[in-house]
């Protein structure tokens, strides 16, 4: 049994990797700010991050230190930095949750490697996650090894629906495609990705306690399934009993008009093929089965 802490522990991803933690008979703390329900079974230490001294303040009432720290809510490079001096001598293992937004969509390849000169460099969520490696690539992190993970779009239960614009995380999804609204999707959907199941990112974290293949090491955090983007949408579809269907917005039109937008535009590929040489937890969960799950929970809910 190790001693895990979750930075999070209340978020959709956060909390999937506490629960897990939990159920694989880890003594688990989170750090929460004690606005949303937590996990059953977790210790909380309450406390906001962005309060750096009420941050270390509430990682030592706990009176311990850990075998691995997960910082699932680290945005910017001062939240990594804040990882470094708060932990470097609390726990031997560091994972972290970067995104494959790091890259800058001209220069991505198919599959796309982990190592590459081209990174976002602006002030967009994928540039700002980038820098926070950094912090961990380049700071004095003494006896402490990290892990990070890029992940490709997550799902999973407790998440909201769609993984391309005009339709990511739409809370109304469900409704659309069985009022046979059109659907628009850049590209008209034809982009590839891998999405990822949240179990799945959490067994892999689980998986890196004690493996030292894992330290120093930055991970493509994609699912097993190569799919083109519309055929999320189609298996949604399908559990609902009816046919999606789509209206195609151009690319270069919707690239001018969001440019917040540009690192779904484009193919998000990789290989699991590291994660197996290291004798890591590779992702397994098939697409169709963990979109079922995914939609038919959110059924549950009235949705």
């Amino acid at each position: 049994m190790a001693k895990v802490l979750v930075i999070g522990g209340s978020g959709f991803v956060s909390g999937t990797v506490a629960r897990a933690a939990v159920a694989a008979g880890h003594k688990t703390w989170v750090v929460t700010r004690g606005q949303k329900e937590l996990p059953a079974g977790v210790t909380a230490l309450v406390a906001d991050r962005k309060d750096q001294p009420a941050f270390a303040a509430a990682i030592d009432s706990a009176g311990t230190d850990w075998d691995v720290v997960y910082d699932c809510i680290g945005y910017f490079a001062p939240d990594a930095r804040q990882d470094v001096e708060v932990f470097r001598n609390r726990t031997p293992q560091l994972g972290f949750i970067s995104t494959d937004f790091v890259y800058d969509p001209p220069f991505r390849k198919v599959p796309q490697p982990v190592e590459t000169e081209h990174f976002l460099t602006d002030d967009s969520y994928g540039a700002n996650k980038r820098r926070c490696e950094l912090e961990l690539i380049n700071g004095d992190t003494g006896d402490m090894k990290w892990t990070v993970i890029r992940p490709c779009h997550i799902y999973g239960p407790g998440s909201e629906l769609g993984c391309l614009p005009k339709h990511g995380r739409d809370k109304e999804l469900l409704n659309r495609i069985r009022a046979g609204e059109p659907l628009e999707l850049v590209g008209a959907g034809y982009f590839l990705q891998q999405p990822i199941f949240v179990r799945d990112l959490a067994a892999f974290f689980l998986s890196i306690i004690g493996n030292r293949n894992a330290h120093g090491q930055i991970y493509n955090m994609y699912g097993p399934d190569i799919i083109q983007s519309r055929d999320y949408y189609d298996i949604i579809a399908d559990v609902l009993g009816t046919k999606a269907k789509y209206i195609e917005l151009p690319v270069d039109q919707y690239r001018e008009e969001h440019p917040e937008h540009v690192s779904f535009l484009c193919h998000r590929v990789s290989t699991l093929d590291k994660m197996r040489e290291h004798g890591l937890a590779v992702p397994a969960t098939p697409l169709v089965d963990g979109l079922i799950e995914h939609t038919k929970s959110l059924l549950a809910q009235g949705r």
